[in-house]
């Protein structure tokens, strides 16, 4: 059932809802990934690659909100649950504990790998059912790239 009538025909409602879906979780997911390294972080580059995570956290949320509201203008309910993240996010597990600021940067490279290579393949698949979708996809997919060169940038001697 939904409350919300869709532009969409149901096809790609549902292709555009599943892609939407799955990019939340993971959005979600990153940010409190960063969150985890935000806190847990030292090393000699606390300060700057501390201050990097925020900018993550930030990107991540800001698209989360983007990607469930246009869930919700589709007619498709977005699930951020807890539990609905943990179950179906693609991102990697972040370890637990105090992570040096390499371990961290390293960490957060695969997970901006792992996201967005998902991210790449929403925008496919979104294209032929719904090209405002794409559009979402593509912004949220370039700034997803733009912080992961950040991060590679920053271990490379």
């Amino acid at each position: 059932m939904t409350v919300i009538n869709s532009p969409l025909p149901d096809k790609e409602r549902a292709i555009a809802g599943e892609a939407l879906q799955a990019t939340l979780v993971d959005l979600l997911d990153l940010s409190l990934v960063a969150k985890q390294a935000h806190w847990n972080l030292y090393g000699p580059r606390f300060r700057s690659i501390h201050l990097q995570l925020d900018e993550v956290v930030v990107t991540a949320r800001d698209f989360a909100d983007a990607v469930a509201e246009r869930a919700a203008a589709l007619g498709v309910s977005p699930d951020g649950r807890a539990a609905t993240v943990a179950a179906t996010s693609g991102a990697p597990a972040f370890p637990a504990g105090w992570t040096k600021d390499v371990d961290a940067v390293d960490a957060l490279v695969r997970t901006f790998a792992a996201v967005i290579a998902r991210a790449r393949t929403h925008v496919e698949l979104t294209g032929p059912a719904d090209a405002v979708t794409q559009d979402l996809l593509i912004g949220l997919t370039a700034a997803l790239e733009k912080q992961s060169w950040m991060f590679q940038a920053e271990n490379r001697a």
